[in-house]
């Protein structure tokens, strides 16, 4: 093979080794800030980031309606003077208790699903972590759409990809530039 081929290939290699080093040094936060984001929300159960699922403590009975639930959920809010507007309801049916959410803070209220009583009221750590990892946390303090957190993952997705394969190359192009040397 001729030379011109070859110092192409290594042409070819320099360029693909800058790119991935100046790509990789900003995104290496961002891979950093996703993994331990990760590692987080696999165990947030067993490090206690979300408040304990409690059980009812009634034996038995008609369940009260999600609109007493939430109405619960606002008042134990308003107590604590913070914004009652209400995200979500979890029911756990097996626990005889429901889990109400709200929409701009992370807390937690949990109801018995029978007897409506505030069983306990605590942050959803795992919540922001998880808009942290996604970066939908941008979106959470300022505008309220996904714009950011599109960009955020799309960009990232991007970065993750083109840094596998060139790493890719960056592995296996010298080996060729090394057999073509050798003919």
């Amino acid at each position: 093979m001729s030379d011109f081929k070859v110092q192409g290939k290594v042409k070819a290699l320099r360029w693909l080794r800058s790119m991935h080093k100046w790509l990789g040094i900003p995104l290496i936060v961002f891979f950093l800030l996703i993994g331990v984001t990760s590692i987080l929300l696999a165990w947030k159960k067993k490090a206690e980031l979300l408040p304990p699922t409690l059980e009812t403590k009634v034996e038995s009975g008609t369940w009260i309606l999600p609109s007493q639930m939430v109405k619960i959920g606002e008042e134990e809010m308003r107590k604590l003077g913070r914004d009652p507007e209400v995200d979500r309801i979890d029911i756990r049916p097996d626990k005889g208790t429901a889990k109400v959410t709200f929409k701009t803070h992370f807390t937690e209220v949990q109801v018995d699903g029978f007897s409506g009583e505030v069983l306990s009221v605590g942050t959803r750590h795992s919540d922001w972590i998880e808009k942290v990892h996604d970066g939908s946390i941008i979106d959470f303090y300022t505008t309220g759409d996904e714009g950011a957190k599109l960009t955020y993952s799309t960009l990232i997705s991007i970065g993750l990809i083109f840094l596998a394969i060139s790493g890719f190359y960056l592995w296996y192009f010298p080996k060729v530039v090394r057999r073509l040397k050798g003919k």
